[in-house]
């Protein structure tokens, strides 16, 4: 009866032995077969694809995938895609060996990854993609940073301060310095790094990567490649960079003032949310200030490596106690207020108060801009027109008890203010009827003849103008304008007029189109702006080369507008 009980006992544990033995047979086998597999698609007789070097102890990653210029990133994290890698290696000629998760790889998506990789992991790595890639060959060799010629070989692991401008440098270009090496490619986070508009605050040169200022999402896995000859033979030399940003470090004072005691146990303190935490990173220093009979002020600093999100929450509390009693003080550190849309709104609002100054500046003066632009052009708007005259002068013939005695009359201003202004002063060149062209010939055809020697007609409106025998010149010089393009006219409203109902279509059409400056001045003043706007209308006579001096000139007639 205790013999049954026995067996009975230990039937159970024999059938588990059983199955875990039918177990690993079952697994020997299914290995096996994925690497007889591999040996029947003739992986055996491929090429390598691709061949890379990493240093011994760095981080490295290998992607399955075939080679590709244009690629623009060097692994896909997704299951999906790890579900379907299959990795294999092969050292010297030692069997194939299938790739699973050990202590120092990793495999992630469709990337193979090594942290940190060794020189034992030296060889040949085979990859399959069922249905895209049957067999992808890669070489890896590993070696030490005294075999790779490194020098001062940049830290793999880097802390950026957040907000301030930083460099992150290419580990690997310190390394082979007897090889020419040619521009780096960066990926962080499996895709490459270009530069980009959106991000006109990072910027890649040779074989670094700048960024200013860094912000959190700089962050993450870079990975850096470049192509390097040894012999005839490519290798792609690739080497990883973890960045990590932190925040900015931060001081905390407590200024305790101690009144004068014999003998006190005076102390202060910092805590976080009201508790003292042993492991709390919270550098504290104290200064001790004597001040005689007064007492002692204690200055109780806590330094932090950097502000986290954990300290934004949190509640920093100063205790301060002595024989006498205790006191406390509390800070509590906020979010900075993101300023970029005010300094946006500020910088639009300036912009735009600067553009209505200039509006405002150019309104007021263009006339004169306008003139001392002209005055300097390279060009002479008079050489080689066949033309006599700049402008020829059109005005109502007045007896002299016809004026008024306190106004110029139209006569006067024809002949003796218009000549001394334009001929003795800006220098063009009047005809004048009476002045100019003999007499014998009919006065019609005097008229036209001297019009089409003038590349300007100066008509001097009035009632007596309007009214009278000369407005023929007005309509003759209208339709000596029609014909010769060159020919402009510039009417002055010397006193106000109707116009008659009699007048030619042709001269109401001109007095409502063509530019009018209206003359607004006794005997004894003449307004300035009458005469530039004179000089505008005028033809560009003048020629300047813009050289030293003259360019100062301009710039200092400009300035005279301004400060006027």
């Amino acid at each position: 009866m205790i013999l049954k009980e026995n067996i009975s006992e230990y039937q159970p544990k024999l059938i588990k032995k059983i199955l875990l033995t039918l177990c690993w047979i079952l697994a020997l086998f299914v290995k096996g077969a994925e690497v007889r597999e591999v040996n029947f698609l003739g992986c055996s007789h491929v090429e390598p694809k691709i061949r890379y070097r990493a240093i011994s102890g760095e981080e490295f990653v290998l992607q399955c995938a075939l080679p590709d210029r244009d690629a623009t990133h060097i692994y896909n994290n997704s299951l999906l895609k790890q579900r379907t890698v299959k990795w294999f290696w092969q050292r010297d000629k030692e069997p194939l060996k299938a790739i699973k998760e050990s202590s120092n790889s990793a495999l992630q998506g469709d990337a193979l990854w090594f942290k940190p990789v060794r020189d034992s992991d030296s060889g040949v790595f085979i990859c399959m993609i069922w249905g895209k890639i049957p067999c992808l060959k890669i070489v890896l060799e590993v070696q030490t940073k005294k075999l790779a010629k490194c020098s001062g070989y940049d830290t793999s692991t880097l802390y950026l301060l957040a907000g301030n401008g930083n460099s992150i440098t290419c580990p690997g270009t310190k390394c082979y310095s007897h090889i020419k090496k040619p521009d780096v490619k960066w990926y962080k986070d499996g895709h490459q790094i270009k530069e980009k508009k959106t991000r006109k605050s990072l910027k890649l040169k040779q074989n670094e990567i700048y960024v200013n200022p860094t912000y959190d999402k700089d962050a993450g896995i870079y990975v850096c490649d470049y192509v390097l000859y040894d012999n005839t033979t490519k290798w792609t030399m690739r080497t990883t960079v973890t960045v990590e940003v932190i925040g900015k470090p931060l001081e905390l004072e407590c200024r305790v003032q101690f009144g004068f005691e014999r003998a006190s146990l005076m102390r202060v303190t910092w805590k976080r949310n009201n508790k003292e935490n042993v492991n709390e990173k919270l550098n504290q220093e104290t200064s001790v200030y004597p001040e005689g009979l007064r007492g002692h002020t204690i200055l109780h600093v806590a330094k932090l490596k950097e502000v986290t999100e954990r300290d934004l929450g949190s509640n920093f509390t100063c205790f301060a106690e002595n024989s006498v009693g205790k006191a406390t003080a509390v800070i509590q550190l906020k979010r900075k207020q993101r300023v970029f849309l005010l300094r946006v709104l500020c910088s639009a609002i300036s912009v735009l108060f600067a553009l209505l100054l200039c509006t405002a500046f150019i309104y007021q003066h263009w006339i004169e801009i306008v003139l001392m632009y002209r005055s300097y052009l390279v060009r002479n708007e008079t050489a080689g027109d066949g033309k006599e005259f700049d402008a020829f002068v059109s005005y109502a013939k007045l007896d002299c008890s016809e004026s008024d005695s306190t106004l110029i009359s139209e006569e006067k201003f024809a002949l003796e203010l218009l000549p001394d202004m334009l001929e003795n002063k800006y220098g063009y060149k009047l005809c004048i009827l009476e002045r100019d062209i003999l007499p014998g010939g009919a006065y019609t055809d005097e008229v036209v003849t001297a019009i089409k020697q003038s590349r300007r007609v100066i008509i001097i409106l009035s009632p007596a103008y309007i009214s009278g025998p000369s407005i023929f010149e007005l309509q003759a010089a209208v339709n000596c304008a029609l014909e010769d393009k060159k020919i402009k006219l510039v009417l002055i409203k010397f006193q106000a007029f109707q116009e008659p109902e009699t007048l030619h279509p042709v001269v109401k059409k001109a007095l409502r189109i063509l530019p009018v400056i209206t003359w607004k001045s006794s005997v004894s003043a003449a307004p300035n702006k009458f005469w530039k706007y004179m000089c505008y209308h005028m033809p560009v006579k003048t020629t300047k080369m813009l050289g030293n001096w003259s360019l100062k000139d301009f710039f200092l007639r400009l300035l005279s507008l301004v400060y006027r």
